[in-house]
């Protein structure tokens, strides 16, 4: 069994019928430039891969990380294992780190003070405080290295392989890193399993212990639908920020690293976030039980199979430059018979300039009974003298 693709561009015609042109060509080019050195946004109500740019390149987190230090902090409350009114004590170790002596961000919390578990996880998520962060390792774990490994265990429990953090804050460490793409992905989980603490990146201040801070992210100064997260900068890869973006009933969010000074980061982030709302538009391209394309049978009373999706197929594309949209159908092939209608096959392909952009799963849309003795000896001669060009 072979890997197997069906190639077609372009995909939709302007008018929105379907296209499926047989075609050899690879992608094209990206539909957007940016300056930063790794980038990813995604359309957050289907998933859709708007942009990619060195997605999956290993970058340092710096501040990044705190968004999984959140996550952790909100499932624990969601589970039932915290409440918002949990306290926990400021050690000297987190006084020292991340408080008013660190020289870093900070929500300034007094040594051996007490604070609420709600208040800490604003301080974080507004003010990006080092101190906060440390207080709630201390507090969930005993220590910040073991609730670091905790942050990697959950890591991998929700789908970021490659995040790997070494501390709660962000803060120059070896081994630590993660990719824009895990960054754009952990913030899409925020945004959707967490909706009672997500507004809480929105704050464009917060005031604790009589002290008012300012929400560090530039984009909640546009004023036009930003939702805040998080700002970093590493000596290493440079300005980096996630970032997400409401208007008109859509929200994209994004990722990117290795900009120049924190002006770049605002200009780029805020170019590439509107470009994604308003450079798409979602378009149905197959209907339910339409036909989408054909697979190849092995010892079939046909030599093919229809393929369908499990119901319409609903794609975000671009609304200019529909040429560059291609699409193709992957599979094990050929498939051996018989084929039972309904059987998953594959999966539907369609990327946008050079961006894989979405997956689609296909089935069989009947069922191709095992063929004659002369017929499959017939596919038994044509996949020796053919097999080997695929």
């Amino acid at each position: 069994m072979i890997a197997k693709s069906r190639f077609f561009s372009p995909l939709i015609a302007l008018i929105g019928s379907v296209l499926l042109m047989l075609s050899a060509f690879p992608a094209v080019a990206q539909l957007f430039e940016t300056k930063a050195a790794t980038a990813f946004m995604i359309d957050a109500e289907t998933g859709t891969v708007l942009f990619a740019k060195q997605a999956d390149k290993p970058i340092q987190p710096a501040s990044l990380a705190k968004l999984m230090t959140l996550e952790m902090a909100f499932n624990a409350v969601k589970s039932g294992r915290m409440t918002l009114n949990d306290t926990f004590v400021v050690s000297e170790n987190a006084w020292r780190k991340g408080g008013a002596p660190s020289g870093t961000s900070t929500m300034f919390a007094a040594l051996k003070s007490v604070i609420r578990l709600e208040d800490l996880m604003k301080g974080i998520a507004v003010q990006a405080a080092n101190d906060g962060c440390i207080i709630i390792a201390e507090g969930f774990a005993g220590s910040e290295g073991n609730f670091a490994l905790q942050m990697n265990e959950r890591a991998r429990e929700i789908g970021m392989p490659i995040s790997t953090f070494v501390n709660a804050t962000g803060l120059p460490a070896d081994g630590q890193k993660t990719t824009v793409r895990e960054m754009t992905q952990l913030a899409l989980r925020l945004s959707r399993e967490y909706p009672q603490f997500y507004p809480y990146f929105a704050l464009k201040d917060f005031t604790w212990n009589k002290i008012t801070q300012r929400n560090r992210n530039p984009l909640l100064a546009m004023d036009a639908g930003a939702e805040g997260l998080a700002v970093g900068a590493s000596e290493q890869d440079g300005f980096a920020i996630v970032g997400a973006l409401t208007q008109g009933g859509r929200r994209v969010i994004a990722a990117m690293s290795g900009l120049a000074n924190d002006r770049e980061r605002s200009e780029e982030s805020r170019k590439l976030l509107e470009w994604g709302l308003r450079s798409f538009e979602k378009t149905e391209v197959f209907a339910k039980d339409e036909i989408v394309g054909e697979a190849d049978v092995f010892g079939g009373a046909k030599s093919g199979v229809a393929l369908k999706a499990d119901g319409p197929i609903d794609l975000l594309l671009p609304i200019a430059n529909r040429d560059k949209v291609t699409a193709r159908i992957v599979y094990n092939g050929p498939l051996p018979a018989p084929v039972e209608a309904g059987q998953p096959v594959g999966t539907l392909r369609v990327w946008i300039g050079d961006t894989l952009s979405q997956e689609k799963p296909v089935f069989a849309a009947e069922t191709v009974e095992v063929g004659s003795l002369p017929r499959r000896a017939a596919d038994a001669v044509k996949e020796l003298a053919v097999g080997w060009l695929r």
